[in-house]
Formats: structure tokens, sequence, C-alpha cells
């Protein structure tokens, strides 16, 4: 049996000595949310927390942190911890390499519906994917509903997140792997070679994968399409290229 991932609960965190002590004891915090304007002792205490581990922080309106209350006692501040702990990039580099097989790597340009990360991490564990990369900001996290969705996935697929999507891509190049994302402007996904040490880059629901990241991959690939609409939901878009990537690696 697979080892599983670490589990945790998903929950809001709500008032300023609950939301540091839950930084201080190493909850892993997704977002951390602030009264805009609020920069008294002990939210700056928090705040540095949040800095330190690198924690999205969100300046809102009263009336959005009353509505996002569960209890009504937030003192300015909620923190919003993950469902399940993040893994490093170097698990998931041991991971392919305790299997002796070489990286597959899905990594995901700001995918911000839970149900589609969900399903892309439900696709990654069947297609032998070794884990999914995701990045700090302008994206959802490891929530329930991704909990969910993943079918119990996300119990044995290591899911990394990182501050620049960019910058990990030319790193693990220097470690032998090489990178292709969805793009409808690309090579026909057929006519791409599409083995050994890999990483899949799927784009935002809407605008696709960032200009910065598509000029980081090596290469582009097309899903064929012969219907009137141009375009796949992500999830789906992952789930063809992935098994193409298994085809041709004869997993």
């Amino acid at each position: 049996m697979m080892e599983e991932t670490n589990r945790i609960e998903e929950t809001k965190i709500e008032g300023r000595n609950p939301v540091l002590e839950a930084f201080r004891a190493g909850r892993t915090i997704d977002r951390l949310f602030v009264l805009d304007g609020c920069q008294d002792g002990p939210v700056r205490s928090i705040l540095r927390e949040a800095r330190r581990q690198d924690t999205l922080v969100q300046y809102v309106s009263k009336e959005r942190l009353d509505r996002l209350s569960e209890n009504g006692g937030h003192q300015g501040v909620i923190a919003v911890a993950a469902a399940y702990a993040y893994a490093r990039i170097e698990d998931i580099l041991q991971k392919a390499a305790d299997k002796g097989e070489p990286p597959f790597l899905i990594l995901l340009d700001g995918i911000e519906d839970p149900h589609n990360l969900g399903a892309i991490i439900r696709t990654a564990n069947l297609a032998g994917a070794h884990g999914v990369v995701i990045p700090k900001r302008r994206a959802v996290g490891l929530t329930a509903v991704v909990a969910k969705t993943s079918a119990g996935a996300l119990n044995y697929t290591p899911v990394a997140k990182v501050p620049n999507l960019t910058a990990v891509i030319e790193e693990l190049k220097k470690q032998g792997l090489w990178f292709v994302c969805a793009d409808m402007g690309g090579q026909r996904m057929y006519d791409l070679d599409l083995k050994g040490p890999i990483g899949l880059v799927i784009g935002n629901e809407g605008q696709g994968v960032s200009r910065l990241v598509r000029e980081a991959c090596d290469f582009a690939a097309a899903i064929p399409m012969k219907g009137d609409i141009d375009s796949l939901n992500a999830s789906v878009a992952a789930g063809v290229l992935a098994y193409e990537i298994v085809r041709q690696r004869g997993m």
C-alpha cells in the first residue's frame, strides 16, 4: 500500500491569540485575512509570522471578515489552515527515485477552481505522476473541497506549494527535467516526444499558461480538437495530456 501524505484538518482560525499560536505551532496556513488598516502590536506579530512562512496575506474590509467569520470573534484576523500538509519539491523527486522512474510532475499555473484542482490531483495519481506543484498566489490551495474532489488521491499524491513557478521550472531544468505546457498554439501533442523526466504545465481556467511560465517551458502541446468550441476544461486538458505521456512512456 502506498504511503499516505500528512493530513490535517482544514479550518478557519479566528482571533489574534489563536492565529498567532497556530503560526508558532507550525500549522500549515494557506491564507491570512487581516482587517485593512489594522497595524497594532499583536497584528504586526502575526504578520511577521506570516512573512516567515511565506503565507499569502489579504487585507479586507470588516464586512468581508464578518462574512468569513464562523463565530464572530475574529478580532480583525482570520487564518485558513490547509486540509493537508504540503510537500517539498525534493519529496516529489525522491518519490520518483524510490520507484526507479524518471520524474513526472504536473505543474498548475493559477488553477482557481477547487473542483479542477481536486480532479487534476486525482488524474495525477492515476496517471502515475509523482506529484503536483501549485503556486502560492492567485491559486486555490488544499481545501476540503479539493480533498473531497480528489476522491482520496490527495492521501497518496504529494502537492508542493511554491512562491514562483517559473523559478522552479528553471531549477528543475538543471536537474534534467524538461517541460511542456498546454497551449492551443503549440505543436500537436502526438508529434512531441513526451518521454523521460518531464513536467506537464496546465494553465489557468480562463487565461491559460502565463507568458513567463510559457517562455520557461521547452515545448507547447496542443490537443487536437474537431468541435465547435476552442478549449477544454483545465482538468480535462490535464487528463488528455497526462495520458499521452503515459502512452509514450509505456507506463
